[in-house]
């Protein structure tokens, strides 16, 4: 192909190594090049760039979207029950923290959970699965609104205050979750958990929880700025 002055492709295997952000080099009489990775996640100044402009964009975002918070506030608090939902997951370090939602479920919804999994064995094997329901009976009416508009993560702009998440990363899991990530668990660690990331824009409720692990790898591994 050389010869014939055609353009032509060569795909190396890298066997599960980055494959954003390397340097080439090349050397004057050999016919190999040496590809160097750059490993962004282990440089500190492109993390505090990253973290000082999430603290910017997430104080002008919690700004333009107040009158949207103290509106839903009202709706979610109308049956009672509290405005936000608090779930532990895993931060950067293995920290946990309190990730932030507005409440999309009825006050008793483990044991509504519960009950509806003993009732309907096919939603156990799509929960045991998925671990979520395409149609939950603990979700209420404006729980439905919220999700399907994913305006119920909109506190997660505190947690990205607080220094727990970024606007950008892997998912937010909890500790039952890590050992699905087997070895990468470690690059999963490295990064804040993103508020949106990219399962979510390929194709989130129509990816399998399979998916979506090699989607947050994938992520951590190829980590940028945005």
């Amino acid at each position: 192909l050389v010869w014939e002055r055609l353009p032509f492709a060569v795909v190396p295997s890298l066997g599960g190594l980055p494959i954003l952000g390397f340097d080439q080099l090349s050397f004057i009489g050999q016919d190999f090049m040496m590809l160097v990775a750059k490993n962004n996640l282990g440089q500190p100044i492109r993390r505090r760039v990253k973290f000082v402009s999430d603290i910017l964009m997430a104080s002008l975002m919690t700004l333009a979207c107040l009158p949207i918070f103290i509106l839903f506030s009202w709706l979610v608090s109308r049956d009672g029950g509290p405005i936000l939902f608090r779930h532990q997951r895993v931060g950067r370090g293995g920290r946990l923290f309190d990730c932030l939602k507005f409440r999309t479920m009825v006050p008793d919804a483990q044991q509504v959970l519960e009950a509806h999994l003993r009732a309907h064995p096919e939603d156990a094997a799509e929960w045991q699965e998925h671990f979520k329901l395409r149609n939950d009976p603990r979700v209420t009416s404006i729980g439905r609104f919220l999700r399907s508009t994913s305006l119920d993560e909109l506190p997660q702009l505190i947690n990205v205050l607080r220094g727990d998440m970024s606007l950008v990363g892997p998912r937010p899991v909890t500790e039952d979750e890590l050992p699905y990530y087997g070895r990468d668990v470690m690059f999963y660690l490295e990064a804040r958990p993103g508020i949106t990331g990219l399962w979510q824009v390929s194709g989130r409720s129509d990816t399998s929880y399979a998916q979506r692990v090699m989607f947050d790898t994938w992520y951590v591994k190829n980590w940028t700025l945005w």
